[in-house]
């Protein structure tokens, strides 16, 4: 970790801080807009200073997270998660978001129909049409 008068990049710290894989995925994200620094897009470039408030979209998740170090190195896991810290309501936004994507799938069947199956399907959806 840097001194609190240090500026990183913000590819750099979204990297040390194990949002991303690679600096190169750090930057594509940045660059596709899935990166917002206080409301506002980042540009690769931009210096990250410690109070930022930056929200991260991967996936199907959106972090809303608030830098507490700085760091141009990747380390262990344990150390980048004293780089930053999730607020509250982003934790519940994405406990919520989970809950949903969870009680949509619940509509799928766990398994394929059988031979037996698909005939009782036929058969009802044949006797639908009467």
């Amino acid at each position: 970790m840097t001194d609190t008068d240090d500026r990183v990049r913000a590819d750099k710290w979204l990297w040390a801080a194990r949002f991303y894989r690679t600096r190169s995925l750090a930057k594509d994200a940045i660059e596709g807009g899935k990166v917002h620094c206080d409301g506002q897009r980042v540009k690769v470039s931009k210096e990250v200073k410690i109070g930022m408030e930056f929200t991260v979209r991967q996936g199907f998740e959106e972090k809303t997270v608030i830098v507490k170090a700085l760091s141009e190195v990747r380390g262990p896991a344990t150390t980048a998660q004293l780089l930053y810290e999730e607020t509250p309501e982003s934790v519940a936004r994405r406990a919520h978001e989970a809950e949903q994507r969870k009680a949509q799938n619940l509509a799928y069947p766990d398994h394929r129909p059988n031979k037996k199956e698909r005939r009782q399907i036929h058969k009802f959806q044949d006797s639908w049409g009467d």
